[in-house]
């Protein structure tokens, strides 16, 4: 018997399921990934090397300026780590952030010829960012370890919410930027001016402490920053260990309280900024081609 297929409907090729159709083309991601981390070290002689180079130069930067010139090594225990912990964070987020919002227009040769999931840019882009956390963490663990530090429940707990948080809101704000810098590419220069003030919004060159002793009236909208909460669970995970005194004292004097609920309720935060990019990626996708 002969189907009609004039009455059947059109199907995207590409599918139409969003983040769940790029689990489904894995295989397309681990090449993107791959392509990236290739090109990323391109006749470098040291290779991988300078991924440990790299973070390891910005630790001395800010241990050196911040620590020694500026005196906050006085006022933190361990600044160096303190500061690395932050270091680590603000690097994963605003390295998905910035080069998920430009990973579309680099890519418009395949998106142009290739029917494939469009968000698969954005992801592969936190992919690499967070292959490229894995060498700054082995350094992180390895200063750790030589101070003393072991790890516990609460702090592994802290490290799998953190981590959570950034690669959401990374995802999810490079999803939005990424749809429109393919039709302003003025946003691929704004985010890069954003970027800059990141670092100065968390609690990576100074302590949680300053916050409160400083702005006690407006804590909550400090914390109201997920990358913010990321921060204090990482450094709840790593630097609170590494400071000599009991984690139980650490925790009531230098972080806010209910660590933990608090970063459950900004995981739910990036979650939902993760969703909103999601939505409009959707809303605008089948224009991309046409305008990349």
């Amino acid at each position: 018997m002969r189907e009609d297929y004039a009455d059947l409907p059109l199907v995207d090729p590409a599918g139409g399921n969003g983040l769940l159709e790029v689990r489904k083309h894995r295989y397309l991601l681990r090449l993107l990934v791959r392509r990236e981390l290739q090109a990323r070290y391109s006749g470098s002689v040291f290779g991988m090397a300078w991924s440990y180079v790299n973070p390891l130069s910005q630790l001395f930067i800010y241990w050196f300026v911040m620590g020694k010139i500026m005196g906050m090594g006085d006022e933190v225990e361990n600044f160096a780590i303190h500061v690395f912990v932050g270091l680590i964070t603000v690097h994963f987020f605003t390295e998905t952030f910035n080069a998920g919002t430009r990973s579309i227009v680099r890519n418009k040769a395949f998106v142009k010829k290739m029917a494939l999931p469009l968000e698969m840019f954005p992801v592969s882009s936190m992919l690499v960012s967070a292959f490229g956390m894995i060498p700054e963490l082995v350094i992180l663990l390895v200063i750790c370890v030589s101070t003393g530090w072991t790890p516990d429940a609460v702090g592994v707990l802290g490290f799998l919410i953190g981590a959570g948080i950034m690669a959401a809101a990374g995802t999810g704000l490079a999803l939005m930027f990424s749809v429109a810098n393919v039709f302003f590419r003025d946003f691929g220069q704004l985010v890069g001016i954003l970027v800059n003030y990141v670092r100065f919004a968390v609690p990576m060159m100074y302590p949680f402490t300053l916050v409160m002793d400083k702005f006690p009236n407006h804590i909550e909208w400090y914390l109201a920053n997920p990358l913010a909460e990321a921060v204090l669970l990482l450094q709840r995970a790593f630097w609170a260990g590494t400071t000599g005194t009991d984690v139980a004292v650490i925790e009531n004097s230098h972080f806010p309280d209910h660590l933990i609920e608090r970063g459950l309720i900004a995981l739910g935060v990036s979650l939902v900024i993760l969703l909103i990019g999601q939505l409009v990626f959707t809303r605008f996708q089948n224009r991309i081609p046409e305008r990349v």
